[in-house]
């Protein structure tokens, strides 16, 4: 249960750098390749002769080959031609609306003539030369509302990032939950502690002591369909936490673009961008180093979660305060979720 009319990210430009790549998201198999001009283009991915995954094929004169017969597909998925074969009357490939932005490729998986290029979020981390970025992607098997659960609410850094990220003043910093639209946000601050093993190698990245206290935030923003971008960081304490000078702090945005493959598996599209030392490669593939080793400690866990819920679908979970990010978000996803159906819904009551 996702909304499919809103833009996922689909991969990231070295994906489709030299052949077609498969790859499902909310349940539609699509192919995604670069066509005319180096233009990137999404058709089904489906040969219309056998059925064969067009994404094993490969791209010849901006047009997609079918790697089992040779059927020759345009981006429009309409099928050009094929080896010694009449192809007229071919039915056409649906087609998917994409765009390339912000270094990474978009997908637009519901009905086509809603896909608006203006509803990507800006991403001005992703433009600036003041930010420096670096990610990765893992295939998880859960539901990918358990993900946004999992990142609105950091209280699990405790124990699942114990030697990393984790600390006990997470447990005693009680986090605030605000709505605004269709955006959630949970804000927690740490006040006067020490920092824990990531942020002190964050703290030495801007050339800042890591020995001495510091106030420490997380600001979970949670936007539809399933992004969660994380303001966190430490400032020396005393020097205004959240709001301190770049000289007395190591800040960062945790990015999570999360896009549902099916209704219990996803693509989560993960990384880290900050303002401190941006130039630094060395530093930027530490940081991408130590974040990637965080995201995978969360995989096991997650995917054993989802296994137990399906062994369990009578089970009522319980709801605490902690979860009041996870459960905000649920709602603005059902809310659109039915705003997708509501139209279908009226169309089957005025045949019936």
């Amino acid at each position: 249960m996702y909304p499919k009319n809103t833009w996922y990210v689909a991969c990231t430009p070295d994906e489709i750098a030299s052949k077609p790549l498969g790859r499902q998201i909310c349940g539609e198999k699509i192919v995604f390749y670069r066509g005319h001009e180096g233009r990137v283009a999404a058709i089904e991915d489906f040969c219309p002769h056998r059925g064969a995954p067009l994404s094993l094929g490969y791209v010849e004169n901006g047009n997609l080959v079918c790697g089992y017969h040779g059927l020759v597909m345009g981006c429009d998925g309409k099928t050009v031609e094929m080896p010694g074969q009449r192809v007229r009357g071919f039915p056409c490939n649906k087609t998917y609306a994409v765009q390339e932005r912000y270094g990474f490729i978009w997908v637009w998986p519901g009905e086509q003539d809603k896909a608006d290029p203006a509803l990507i979020h800006h991403l001005e981390w992703a433009v600036s030369d003041e930010w420096a970025y670096g990610g990765g992607l893992f295939h998880i098997n859960c539901d990918y509302r358990l993900m946004i659960d999992n990142l609105m609410d950091l209280t699990h850094e405790t124990y699942v990032h114990a030697s990393s990220i984790g600390q006990k003043e997470i447990d005693e910093a009680a986090p605030v939950t605000t709505v605004q639209g269709d955006e959630v946000v949970t804000a927690r601050h740490m006040e006067n502690i020490m920092a824990p093993p990531f942020w002190r190698m964050a703290l030495r990245g801007n050339n800042l002591a890591d020995d001495v206290p510091v106030d420490r935030w997380q600001i979970c923003r949670f936007t539809p369909p399933s992004h969660v971008l994380i303001e966190v960081g430490v400032a020396h304490a005393g020097k205004g936490g959240y709001d301190a000078e770049p000289q007395h702090k190591a800040a960062s945005i945790v990015v999570d673009f999360i896009t549902p493959e099916t209704e219990t598996s996803i693509w989560y599209f993960w990384g880290m961008a900050r303002n401190f030392n941006p130039h630094d490669e060395a530093l930027t593939a530490t940081i991408r180093e130590g974040q990637g080793k965080i995201f995978s400690e969360d995989l096991d866990m997650l995917e054993q979660q989802q296994k137990n819920l399906l062994a369990n679908p009578e089970r009522n979970l319980l709801k605490l305060n902690i979860d009041a990010g996870g459960v905000q978000s649920r709602r603005v996803l059902e809310r659109l979720i039915a705003r997708e159906r509501a139209p279908a819904a009226e169309l089957i009551a005025a045949v019936k």
